[in-house]
């Protein structure tokens, strides 16, 4: 072989050494970042850390529950047949309705939200009453509404509640539609105006008792990092 073939054959070697330890890094850092992943617990399998829930519903009884919300700081217990629905600023509880009876009641509604700022109820002129709730060792203001337009009879309880710098707002609202609506005749007409009044009388004290059963409950408190270990 001469020197010139053997010179060849020298490159050849040097590039193939060059490919091989660049395809082995290559392979090794594919499999080292498969391991990685596959060494992470995902949430579909169920062995990552949970975080702490935001909310959670207790039976109380066979007819109240309690309802927990960690992050908005409270909890209030509610008849369970209730329905709750969540949003980021509160819960809202839809309350259900009878349809047994002769009524045209068409919404019966509970909200709690929770916002930043000074409570403040909406500007109205028909104020129907105005008063204070004391549930423990905190005075709620109070003020109701009730409106019949075009038949149908409009009902808001409000009730606010300042903490600090956060306002808790509760809110009950009711509808009744006319009995023209619901195509009642005679007999039935009054009947459904008195169970009209009665259903939302109920549902409001149920409301105000929910109220009263207010409490401000603390969420889970994280580490606080002045006093952590240092991780060496």
């Amino acid at each position: 072989m001469n020197k010139n073939s053997k010179t060849i054959l020298a490159v050849i070697v040097i590039v193939l050494v060059i490919a091989g330890i660049v395809w082995y890094g290559h392979s090794s850092s594919g499999t080292s970042m498969t391991q990685n992943d596959q060494s992470v617990p995902s949430a579909s399998n169920g062995s990552s850390t949970p975080s702490a829930p935001v909310s959670e519903i207790t039976k109380v009884s066979n007819q109240i529950s309690e309802y927990q919300n960690a992050e908005l700081g409270f909890s209030v217990k509610y008849p369970t047949a209730w329905e709750k629905d969540e949003s980021a600023s509160g819960v809202t509880f839809v309350m259900p309705i009878d349809k047994s009876q002769v009524s045209t009641v068409a919404k019966l509604q509970g909200d709690i939200t929770v916002t930043s700022g000074n409570c403040a109820f909406p500007p109205v002129t028909t104020v129907k009453d105005r008063g204070t709730l004391v549930v423990g060792s905190d005075t709620l203001n109070m003020i109701s509404i009730s409106n019949n337009v075009q038949g149908r009879e409009y009902f808001t309880r409000l009730y606010s509640l300042q903490h600090g710098p956060i306002c808790y707002f509760f809110d009950f609202s009711s509808i009744a539609l006319s009995t023209s609506d619901g195509k009642l005749t005679g007999s039935n007409v009054t009947q459904a105006q008195n169970n009209n009044k009665a259903i939302m009388n109920t549902s409001d004290a149920a409301f105000t008792g929910m109220v009263k059963s207010f409490a401000f409950v603390t969420g889970p408190q994280g580490i606080d990092e002045t006093k952590a270990p240092t991780v060496k």
